[in-house]
């Protein structure tokens, strides 16, 4: 089906395969296989199907849920080579890529055109990855997730057949959205191949503000406050002092360690974001800002970006011989002080090492504590703060994961969420893979 150098059975292969950034481990599969085309994809799938397989596709690696680790053993389909960018067509604002291309390689050479891909979850993920877990990050408020730039996708199914879903005009009523049933499927339904992604102008002008406030509760406060304001930012994040001393440490930065956000505005002039900076500076102090700082250079603004994005890796080396456990749950807007609230307490009542913050600006609250996963008591304290954490969420109209897909660890909490409706998404999983055998033991519980 490919050549001799494209498939391995080798010990190491097969062991790097198990395991992604996540505490969770997978079965040691069977082997490992890179297709290059589409083509080879269906002969694959075909073939395992017919011979009872269960396939699990790879992307980069980096999902913090599980979600590309074999559960059953099989074949692990490992999609990194598969990474050529096919066309780019500026005046159409679109890009036709494989899905093994990098996330930051697209954006390099989209930025020739004046173009990018705004999702941004932090870590270089392939757009299979993205497009499998629709993965959004810093700059969603503005500009969206995976979801809102997957226009078509050509898909191999369970049992080889290919299919083309969507389309290239920047509109369509017709028929049933199947392009967002696999967006954020997790490889359960199939393996896309092919996708074209709506690209935007990259900005002219950016203006990075850091935002310090007394207390944690008045930062989210803001929050609020700044989103109905119709400012509009592009980023804003919220950043407890605990996480800003550890990034001062590692990064040598200088910011204030205390209850900070940190938010960025995007414009065609200096002078319109200067506007929206001295109404959020405004906006802020009524809220109990105790300081407000804009007007980073262009270096130091990439700096304070970079930290953000590293937090996790920071969090990680600032707890060694630790896994993390995330949490990752979403609010509406006007429910986000709460929870801020109602997670710093609980991981303040336990003792636990954890950090609260997350992309304020759309509701979304991570929380990443550490701890030893053979410890069972201590690990099981992580778990229930996790579990407390995304019951109050939903209970307040979120859902216990707003961008690192559901993969092996929030599984148990797909019938909460969902109710009645986790069974219609059962059945359209059994009804478009049968033998379940595509990603199986993600989503669903087994």
């Amino acid at each position: 089906m490919v050549d001799s150098d494209r498939f391995s059975t080798g010990q190491s292969n097969r062991e790097l395969h198990q395991h992604d950034i996540s505490p969770h481990r997978g079965t040691l599969p069977a082997g490992i296989i890179w297709p290059v085309t589409t083509a080879e994809v269906a002969r694959i799938l075909s073939w395992t199907y017919a011979n009872d397989i269960p396939v699990t596709p790879w992307g980069a690696g980096t999902s913090t849920e599980g979600n590309p680790l074999p559960t059953r053993g099989g074949l692990v389909l490992d999609m990194t080579r598969m990474n050529k960018i096919l066309d780019i067509r500026p005046r159409d604002l679109q890009v036709d890529v494989q899905p093994g291309v990098l996330r930051k390689e697209l954006n390099r050479q989209t930025g020739r055109h004046g173009l990018f891909f705004p999702p941004d979850p932090g870590a270089d993920a392939t757009i299979g990855g993205m497009i499998a877990n629709n993965a959004s990050g810093v700059q969603t408020i503005k500009y969206g997730a995976t979801k809102d730039y997957v226009m078509k996708l050509t898909v191999v199914l369970p049992q080889g057949n290919v299919i083309e879903t969507g389309g290239k005009a920047h509109k369509s009523s017709s028929g049933y959205d199947l392009t967002r049933l696999f967006v954020g499927s997790e490889g359960t339904l199939g393996v896309a191949t092919e996708a074209t992604l709506k690209l935007t102008g990259i900005p002219s002008h950016h203006l990075a503000t850091t935002i310090t406030f007394a207390e944690l509760e008045d930062a989210s406060k803001a929050v609020a406050v700044l989103m109905g304001s119709g400012l509009e930012p592009a980023a804003l994040e919220l950043l407890p002092p605990v996480l800003i001393n550890l990034m001062n440490r590692e990064k040598k930065l200088d910011l204030p360690e205390v209850p900070s956000l940190f938010c960025e505005f995007h414009g065609v002039s200096q002078k319109t974001l200067q506007e929206k900076a001295d109404l959020a500076r405004e906006l802020c102090e009524e809220c109990g800002a105790t300081g407000f700082k804009f007007g980073f250079a262009e270096k130091d603004r990439r700096e304070l970006w970079r930290a953000r994005h590293d937090a996790w890796e920071t969090i990680h080396r600032a707890h060694p011989k630790k896994e993390t456990l995330i949490v990752d749950v979403a609010v509406p807007i006007s429910t986000y002080p709460q929870m801020i609230g109602f997670s710093q307490n609980l991981v303040d009542e336990h003792q636990a090492a954890g950090y609260v913050f997350g992309h304020a600006g759309d509701g979304n609250l991570h929380v990443v504590m550490a701890g030893d996963p053979n410890d069972k008591k201590e690990w099981s304290t992580l778990e229930k703060i996790n579990e407390l954490i995304v019951e109050e969420a939903v209970k307040v109209g979120g859902t216990c994961t707003g961008e690192h897909g559901i993969g092996i660890g929030k599984r148990k909490f797909m019938q909460l969420e969902h109710g009645e409706s986790y069974h219609l998404m059962q059945e359209i999983k059994n009804l478009i893979d049968p033998k379940g055998l595509m990603n199986p033991g993600k989503i669903f519980l087994e």
